[in-house]
């Protein structure tokens, strides 16, 4: 729950807006309303102070144009596309340190339909094109805000040749089973051993409640769940010590909840920074145990001229075989999606 919620005339304008202003005023969440579109009132004495006053604050504004011209999103899915940007979690490894810029605040968007409506310049006809949703939020952890993420699985659900993937680390689901998706939206878990979500993914719920929470979207209709495609991230991927003890456990987990036939795949990734998110994540967490130091990396260079510190080639060929064994043997109808 944020501790205020601002909203932008530009927001207030928008039906969506008006939507999330009754959902706000329904849990009796401080409101104010902003005399221009433009977020002032979120910077602290220093980025640690920034950061705290930023992470208790939900802005309502509208998406930017630039918004309107999708990226594409490769291995996860053909194109994002954003309904929010920030997370409430307080993960010490975030992705999104170094991709945001200023405070990080969590942005929702009121324009909403207008977003779903340019969707379909980007679909092929005749062609399934997929859409991942959270590259920039967690937008479950919003969902009781917003109603957002219920408004996206509803649309790709009158699509024919679309298809919606959402990804978090919250638990929150029962008002999405009833949802009429027609099969054409993927629910993700993101998930880690014990030592790391323990450790390092402050915020969240539990990976028991995540894993619970994901049986409930992946049981059938007639069994009281949602019966949508299901899905888990398991990232970042860490060789702690007796990282495979733990990752073991990890999948006994993963077995215990999912112990029905169901449409399963699997994305694995690495744990990975940059030289910017790394000295982000150093002001939001300055006391944070997460190893970042590059003489234990390799460097790995984007087209662009980007560098990326990721794990040295033998320690990502021993993690990759033992990911791909152990879900192969336990889960042989289940889909890898990639490695990275």
């Amino acid at each position: 729950m944020p501790e205020r919620v601002m909203f932008t005339p530009a927001a207030l304008d928008e039906p969506w807006g008006q939507h999330i202003l009754a959902r706000v005023q329904s849990l009796n969440l401080p409101i104010e309303e902003l005399p221009r579109n433009r977020l002032t009132g979120l910077r602290g004495e220093d980025e640690r102070e920034t950061y705290n006053i930023a992470k208790r604050t939900l802005a309502v504004v509208t998406a930017p144009p630039s918004h309107f011209k999708l990226s594409p999103i490769p291995p996860s899915a053909d194109w994002q596309f954003h309904i929010a940007e920030g997370c409430p979690g307080h993960c010490q490894y975030c992705y999104l340190a170094g991709s945001l810029s200023g405070p990080p605040v969590i942005r929702t968007y009121a324009n909403l339909p207008q977003i779903l409506e340019n969707l379909a310049v980007y679909e092929r006809p005749g062609q399934v094109t997929t859409y991942e949703v959270s590259c920039y939020t967690d937008p479950l952890g919003i969902e009781h805000l917003t109603g957002s993420l219920t408004e996206c699985i509803r649309y790709f659900g009158t699509r024919t040749d679309a298809h919606l993937r959402w990804v978090s680390k919250f638990s929150a689901v029962d008002g999405l089973l009833d949802l009429p998706h027609n099969g054409r939206t993927r629910c993700r878990m993101s998930v880690n051993a014990a030592p790391i979500s323990g450790k390092f993914e402050g915020g969240t719920a539990s990976v028991a409640s995540r894993l619970a929470a994901l049986r409930q979207l992946a049981l059938p209709r007639e069994r009281g769940g949602g019966g949508y495609p299901v899905g888990l991230v398991i990232a970042p991927i860490m060789p702690i010590d007796d990282w495979q003890m733990h990752y073991s456990r990890l999948f006994d987990s993963i077995s215990e909840a999912l112990d029905m036939d169901c449409d399963l795949t699997f994305e694995l990734i690495s744990h990975r920074f940059t030289p910017g998110s790394k000295e982000v994540l150093q002001t939001w967490y300055p006391q944070s145990k997460l190893d970042m130091d590059e003489a234990k990396r390799s460097v790995k260079r984007n087209k662009f001229g980007g560098v990326k510190y990721v794990y040295d080639t033998g320690t990502m060929k021993a993690m990759k075989r033992f990911f791909e064994d152990e879900i192969q043997r336990r889960y042989p109808d289940a889909e890898i999606l990639y490695w990275t």
